[in-house]
């Protein structure tokens, strides 16, 4: 009886801890993985447009941060998941979305990656719609690596490219605050 209960304990515990976050209606993994490296589960918000939900996201790291700039900086592995909720994103209007992000990522200074995210551009060639995942998984040693619905699409290599990446949703001029502050796991 006693074996049985600390079975059942540890698997209950376990199963507890990979229960998936549910955000803006869908719901998103607890841990993701870059390699060998488990990611866990950081913080999750909703990106809105006007009074649209555009998607649910995730931001996956080797261990809670809430300090952006940490994060931005560290050379090591961690994702972000993007889980659409809107149906219907049209390629271009993906691109503008980037082309707005990395501008303001970037304080306006986008040459030096300029042809790294003309690469990330091209990846976004098809209509978004609900239901499609977007992983952007960075790696040090490959780069951030984009996958749509867990087929890769291509990988941009640089650190320089994750830092302005991740800097559109956890920058000092984040597209959202209310999204950046989830996200840390300061709301």
């Amino acid at each position: 009886m006693k074996k049985a209960l600390i079975t059942f304990s540890i698997f209950f515990l376990l199963t507890s801890i990979a229960l998936p976050a549910k955000v803006g209606g869908v719901f998103l993994p607890e841990f993701m993985r870059s390699g060998k490296t488990v990611l866990f589960l950081n913080g999750t918000g909703v990106r809105k447009k006007f009074w649209f939900k555009i998607y649910a996201m995730g931001l996956y790291l080797k261990k809670k941060s809430s300090n952006a700039q940490e994060i931005l900086n560290a050379d090591e592995p961690m994702a972000i998941r993007m889980n659409f909720i809107y149906n219907g994103v049209s390629a271009k209007k993906m691109r503008n979305a980037w082309n707005e992000g990395f501008e303001k990522s970037t304080h306006g200074n986008i040459a030096p990656i300029k042809d790294k995210i003309a690469k990330f551009n091209s990846l976004f060639n098809v209509e978004v719609k609900k239901g499609y995942v977007y992983d952007l998984i960075y790696s040090p040693e490959k780069g951030t690596s984009v996958y749509l619905n867990g087929k890769l699409l291509g990988t941009i290599k640089g650190l320089d490219f994750k830092k302005a990446l991740f800097g559109i949703w956890i920058g000092d001029k984040p597209i959202n605050k209310g999204l950046r502050k989830k996200l840390l796991g300061l709301d």
